[in-house]
């Protein structure tokens, strides 16, 4: 079978879909990431953008503000993206920022066999957010 190879050289954005543009952008300003664009398109999208060069873009189209999150909170799994992980230097400082904000961990830390830690947190809608410190 031949053997096809797509050039990719990064991640242009990550995709999240929210309720209420307000609260995310709220919830991921204490994250770093700033709304550059938005809400713009057919869907309707924000753009926020962190220093790191990571773009994400909110799609405002969630009809409900407290539904659970399908891949994360039910029983049956779907196939599908659980989360992201973002990588950041000290988590520990990280995590005393958030519970700081009254932002609760909602998983970790862990520890890997690789070394790596992480912590959880779940923004407005649910959504999974790593911040993954490497060994």
């Amino acid at each position: 079978m031949p053997q096809h190879s797509i050039t990719i050289t990064g991640i242009a954005h990550v995709g999240i879909r929210v309720h209420d543009l307000a609260r995310s952008v709220a919830f991921y300003e204490r994250l770093g990431f700033r709304k550059t664009a938005g809400p713009i398109g057919p869907e309707p999208v924000a753009i926020l953008k962190h220093p790191s060069g990571v773009e994400i873009n909110l799609v405002l189209n969630a009809p409900e503000a407290d539904e659970p999150n399908v891949l994360m909170d039910v029983a049956q799994k779907h196939p599908g993206i659980t989360h992201i992980a973002l990588l950041c230097p000290d988590i520990a400082a990280a995590r005393r920022e958030l519970e700081a904000a009254g932002i609760a961990l909602s998983g970790g830390p862990v520890r890997f066999e690789t070394g790596d830690w992480a912590i959880f947190v779940r923004d407005p809608d649910r959504n999974v957010i790593e911040l993954h410190q490497r060994a």
